[in-house]
C-alpha cells in the first residue's frame, strides 16, 4: 500500500537498446517549463496509497535550476546535480557505505529469506549490496567484474517470490534500477523521455489530470489525451549513467535484463506439462461436483451414497464409510485428507491445488509480515486485519474459507461486496447465499459481510478520479471494473447482522467501514482455469490446444490487462491487493496438472469450466459456490447495466455501438 516514483531531468535517457528505432544522435535536452505532471502532483497521488508513513528525498542541489544541462560533466560523481528528485512513501533504505539506495514496494514471500520479525526491504537492500558492481549491464560475455560466489543484481531479483517493483541506485556501478516482478502485481508506470517532455518518469500511479467539466467521451480513434503513461513491461531494467559520450554530457543508457531464475522463466513461458488428454488422466479420480448436480446436492456419487461431510475446521475431509467410490475409482480415507496429499501418490489433483493455495493465503496473512511497520502499535480490542473482495462466487469462497483456516479464529474477517442495484444486484444475492455457507462450514467465525451501496449518477467527482487511477487504461470495462474495486477497498458499507452473524445477536443494518489493510483478491483464477467464456469458444475451435494457448496469451497479458490497473485502484485507499491465486506455487502446481483435470469444456457451464477449483470448493465444504458460475464484477454488481444506460442510453444501444471496444475519451488541459 505503498508508492514509489522517481523523476530524472537533465540526464539524455538513451533507449537504442530497449527499442530499436529510437534514435541514437541524442538531441538536445530541454528544460519543460510547464510540465505535465510537477512533482507536487505526484506526491500527492502517491499520498493517497500509503498515509500510515511518508517521506520524499530530493536529490539535487541549488544550482540545478540555472544550470546548462547541455555543459558537460566532469565527472560522473557529480550526477546528482542533474538529477532532479527521488520521491518515495515510504522508509527508504540506504547502505551507509555506498549512498545506494533502496525504493520497494511489495513482499518477499520466498526465494530470499526474510525472517518473520525482519523487514523486507532492509533484507533486500542488505543481499543487494553484495550484489557485484558492474558496468557491463549484465552482458556477462563482457564482464570481467564477476567474483567468485556474488550474484547480480538480476540474478538476485529473479529468486525473489512475491510481488513487488523497486527502483534501486547502486552507487558502486552508477546505475539506477528499476522494474516489476514477472506477473506485474504492482503497478509501475513510465513515461520514457518525448519533445513535449524529456524527463524519464516511473510513478506507481498516475496524477489526476485536470479534465474539463464537460467531459466527451468518444469513439477510439481520437485518442491522444492519456497517452503520457504507458504501464512497464515486468522485468528488470538499468540505467548506466556515463558522461563520455555525446560530448561528455551526463548520458542514461537503458537496458532490460533477462530473468536468470531456470524455475521463473518456466513459469514465464507457461507452458504446461500436459495439453492433450492421455489415456491414464481420463482414469483421475473425480470430486462429484463435475458430476451430475443432484448427485452432488444430495450427496450421491454415481448412484451411490458417498455420506460426505465436512468438520467446521476444514482439516480433512471425513467420510462415514471407508472407501468411497468415484467414477469407478476407490479414494482411500487417507487420499481423502488434503492435509496428507504428499504422502499420498494418488492423491486428487484438487487436493494439490488446495495445498498450494492455503500455504499461498497463509504466506499473504501472516500477521507479523502484514504489520512490520506498526509492530509497536496498540491495535483496538476490535481489530480486522484482513478483508475479502467478496461476490459469493466460486473464487471469493474459496479465499474467504482458506482465510479461515490460516487466520486466528479470534479476528474477524470482512468480507466487501459492491452493488449498484441494491439486494436485487446478481453479486449481492449471491454474497448472501456464501455468508450462509460460510457459517455453515465455519460457525465459530464472525464473517462481516459489508455491503457497499453506490449511485454511478451520484460519483461523478469519483468517476473522474478513478479515470486517473486506471490510467492509461482507456476503456469503459476498464472505468467500471475500477470504480467497482475503488469502492470495495474503501470499505464504506452496512452490516446487516441479521445476515453476517451466526450468534444471535439480533438483526438491523448499521453504517460500518472496513480498516482491514490488505484485501484478497481473485486475481489469475479464470486466467488459469478457463474461466472466461472465450476459452469455450477457443476450445470449441481449436481442441486442447487451442485453449491452452488462449490461457497462455491471458497469462502473458494480465500484469496490461489487469493487475496494474487492479493495484492502482485498491491502493489508493491505503489497502494492499494480495492475489492467492497468482502465488508462484500455485502457478506451477496448476501447469503441472493435465488441462482436461483443469477444465472441462465440454460440460455446460458452472460444471466444466474452473473444474479444478470447483473440486477444490468440494473440499472445503463448498457445495453451493461450487456449481456457481462465472460472472464478472463489473456484470455482477450491475455497475455495467448502469454505465451503459447512463453513456449510452441502454444495454442494447451500447453493444450496438461495439461498447468492448469503447474508450474514455477526455478533453483535457494541463495546469
Amino acid at each position: 500500500m505503498c508508492g514509489i516514483a522517481l523523476i530524472v531531468s537533465g540526464v539524455r535517457i538513451d533507449l537504442l537498446h530497449l527499442l530499436p528505432d529510437f534514435k541514437s544522435s541524442l538531441p538536445e535536452v530541454e528544460q519543460v517549463d510547464q510540465p505535465v505532471f510537477s512533482f507536487d502532483d505526484i506526491k500527492a497521488a502517491l499520498l493517497r496509497r500509503g498515509p500510515d508513513n511518508f517521506g520524499s528525498k530530493k536529490n539535487c542541489s541549488s544550482l540545478v535550476p540555472h544550470c546548462n544541462f547541455g555543459e558537460p560533466i566532469k565527472s560522473i560523481s557529480h550526477w546528482w546535480m542533474v538529477m532532479e528528485i527521488f520521491l518515495f512513501i515510504m522508509v527508504a533504505i540506504s547502505n551507509r557505505k555506498s549512498h545506494s539506495k533502496l525504493f520497494l514496494k511489495g513482499e518477499i514471500f520466498g526465494g530470499i529469506h526474510v525472517g518473520s520479525n525482519n523487514n523486507d526491504t532492509a533484507i533486500l537492500m542488505d543481499a543487494l549490496g553484495r550484489c557485484f558492481s558492474c558496468n557491463c549491464q549484465g552482458d556477462k560475455k563482457a564482464c570481467y567484474c564477476t567474483k567468485g560466489g556474488q550474484n547480480s543484481v538480476p540474478e538476485l531479483l529473479s529468486k525473489i517470490k512475491g510481488p513487488w517493483a523497486l527502483i534501486y541506485w547502486q552507487d558502486s556501478s552508477k546505475t539506477m534500477w528499476f522494474g516489476r516482478d514477472a506477473f506485474g502485481r504492482r503497478s509501475l508506470l513510465v513515461h520514457w523521455p518525448t519533445a513535449d517532455d524529456s524527463r524519464f518518469l516511473l510513478s506507481s500511479v498516475s496524477p489526476p489530470l485536470s479534465y474539463k467539466k464537460n467531459l466527451d467521451l468518444e469513439l477510439e480513434g481520437n485518442m491522444s489525451d492519456l497517452s503520457f503513461w504507458e504501464e512497464l513491461p515486468c522485468g528488470i531494467y538499468s540505467i548506466c549513467l556515463d558522461a563520455s559520450k555525446a560530448n561528455d554530457c551526463l548520458v542514461g543508457e537503458v537496458r532490460k535484463h533477462e530473468w536468470s531464475n531456470p524455475e521463473l522463466k518456466e513459469l514465464i513461458e507457461w507452458e504446461r506439462t500436459f495439453v492433450e488428454p492421455k489415456s491414464e488422466h481420463l482414469n483421475f479420480p473425480h470430486l462429484p461436483v463435475v458430476g451430475d448436480q443432484h448427485a452432488m446436492h444430495s450427496n450421491y456419487v454415481d448412484g451411490m451414497p458417498s455420506k460426505l461431510s465436512f468438520d467446521h475446521d476444514v482439516k480433512h475431509v471425513k467420510t462415514d464409510i471407508p472407501t468411497v467410490p468415484v467414477n469407478n475409482t476407490i479414494l482411500s480415507d487417507s487420499c481423502l485428507s488434503y492435509k496428507g496429499v504428499n504422502q499420498c501418490s494418488d492423491s486428487l489433483p484438487a487436493q494439490r491445488v488446495l495445498l498450494a493455495l492455503k500455504e499461498s493465503v497463509k504466506r499473504r496473512i501472516t500477521l507479523e509480515r502484514m504489520f512490520q511497520t506498526t509492530a509497536n502499535e496498540v491495535r483496538p480490542e476490535k481489530f480486522v486485519p484482513v478483508a475479502v473482495l467478496f461476490s459469493g462466487g466460486l473464487d471469493s469462497m474459496i479465499l474467504a474459507a482458506l482465510l479461515d483456516e490460516c487466520l486466528d479464529r479470534t479476528y474477524e474477517i470482512d468480507l466487501l461486496n459492491v452493488s449498484f442495484d441494491g439486494e436485487s444486484a446478481p453479486d449481492r444475492i449471491s454474497a448472501r447465499a456464501g455468508v450462509k455457507e460460510l457459517q455453515r462450514i465455519a460457525p465459530s467465525r464472525r464473517w462481516n459481510l459489508v455491503e457497499i451501496d453506490a449511485d454511478l449518477s451520484d460519483l461523478t467527482s469519483e468517476t473522474l478520479h478513478v479515470m486517473s487511477l486506471i490510467n492509461p487504461a482507456k476503456t469503459y470495462m476498464d472505468l467500471n471494473i475500477g470504480i467497482a474495486l475503488w469502492l470495495a477497498a474503501g470499505g464504506h458499507g452496512w452490516v446487516d447482522r441479521g445476515v453476517s452473524n451466526n450468534h444471535n445477536e439480533g438483526h438491523g443494518r448499521s453504517m460500518y467501514k472496513s480498516e482491514a489493510k490488505i484485501l484478497l483478491v481473485g486475481s489469475g483464477a479464470d486466467e488459469q482455469c478457463a474461466g472466461y467464456g472465450r476459452h469455450k469458444t477457443k476450445y470449441r475451435l481449436g481442441g486442447w490446444l487451442g485453449l491452452h494457448e488462449e490461457m497462455k496469451l491471458d497469462m502473458h497479458r494480465i500484469w496490461k490487462r489487469n493487475l496494474g490497473r487492479d493495484d492502482r485502484c485498491i491502493s489508493d485507499n491505503g489497502k494492499e491487493a494480495r492475489f492467492p491465486f497468482l502465488d508462484e506455487d500455485v502457478i506451477r502446481t496448476l501447469l503441472d496438472i493435465p488441462l482436461c483435470e483443469v477444465a472441462d469444456l465440454d460440460q455446460p457451464i458452472g460444471r466444466g469450466d474452473k473444474k479444478i477449483l470447483r473440486e477444490v470448493a468440494w473440499l472445503l465444504g463448498l457445495k453451493e459456490a461450487a456449481s456457481l458460475p462465472k460472472r464478472a464484477i463489473q456484470f455482477g454488481s450491475r455497475i455495467a447495466r448502469e454505465s451503459n444506460r447512463k453513456n449510452f442510453g441502454s444495454n442494447r444501444a451500447a453493444n450496438q455501438a461495439s461498447a468492448g471496444s469503447l474508450v474514455i475519451h477526455m478533453e483535457t488541459k494541463f495546469t
